[in-house]
């Protein structure tokens, strides 16, 4: 059978209150779009009923799949699991509260159809297009985060947070086959991943609106993530990432091209 030209995958834990909005919003959208689609949703060991929910959408769309992980692993891993399973042509994750809304992934996918092997949505490139901002201390947090994060990492990006990423399928297949992080650190390093693998890596503005809701600490989180970026620093100087790839050279998805930053156009998917 062919493979979707889009895989949508969404982390979730206990996310009952927000997972029936977040599906009746995606599927709106795939349907309005006509884009030729799977949508996957991860539970990552919800106490509630979140997968109760996702089971009874499932029943009246048949595009829509639960993948269920062993117990609470975290976003880095539900992220992994969810794409690693993916069939679609370009896989993408995009977190259960829209922040940024499902109708951006056009210019997700337009970055991709024009060449790029990864496309990450970014709050920072056009500040126009938040709707709802985040609190100023949050802001305050989230930029030194960003800023450690480009010291530490190497890595040029305006927003590396984002939980609105879209991937070429074959680079999707090897970056999160090499990804070690398993929670909130994740993102710094399948970017660090893609870098060191030469990808064409494009950040692409997004229109995004802070959740209240949002579970991040910036204390505790943040430390933790400070604790991952360092394990990151520590692999790669002790050749771990290298090891690996060069276990995995006889993958023929691999590509080794310059690293490019730039603007994406706009996009166009086949309907189903």
């Amino acid at each position: 059978m062919a493979h979707p030209q889009l895989s949508i995958v969404i982390p979730a834990y206990n996310e009952s209150a927000r997972i029936e909005h977040a599906l009746d919003r995606v599927t709106s959208t795939v349907a309005d779009k006509g884009w030729d689609a799977e949508i996957l949703v991860v539970d990552d060991g919800s106490k509630d009923d979140t997968a109760a929910i996702v089971k009874r959408w499932m029943a009246v769309y048949p595009r829509l799949h639960l993948v269920q992980n062993p117990g609470n692993r975290g976003k880095g891993y539900s992220v992994r699991n969810g794409l690693l399973q993916a069939a679609g042509e370009i896989v993408m994750f995009t977190d259960a509260d829209l922040s940024a809304p499902m109708e951006e992934a056009e210019r997700l996918i337009a970055a991709i159809q024009d060449g790029a092997d990864v496309a990450i949505g970014s709050r920072w490139l056009d500040r126009t297009r938040q709707t709802i901002h985040q609190p100023l201390y949050r802001q305050f947090f989230g930029r030194c985060f960003n800023w450690i994060t480009r010291s530490v990492m190497g890595l040029p990006f305006r927003d590396t947070q984002c939980g609105f990423k879209a991937f070429r399928r074959g680079p999707a297949q090897i970056i999160f086959r090499l990804q070690t992080i398993e929670r909130w650190g994740f993102d710094p390093e399948i970017l660090f991943i893609a870098r060191k693998l030469r990808y064409d890596i494009r950040e692409v503005p997004v229109t995004w609106g802070h959740d209240e809701r949002s579970r991040i600490s910036y204390l505790k989180d943040g430390m933790k993530m400070l604790e991952e970026m360092a394990r990151i620093r520590a692999n790669s100087v002790a050749g771990r990432y290298d090891a690996a790839i060069a276990a995995m050279r006889d993958t023929s998805t691999m590509v080794t091209r310059p690293v490019e930053v730039k603007p994406a156009a706009e996009a166009t998917l086949p309907s189903k």
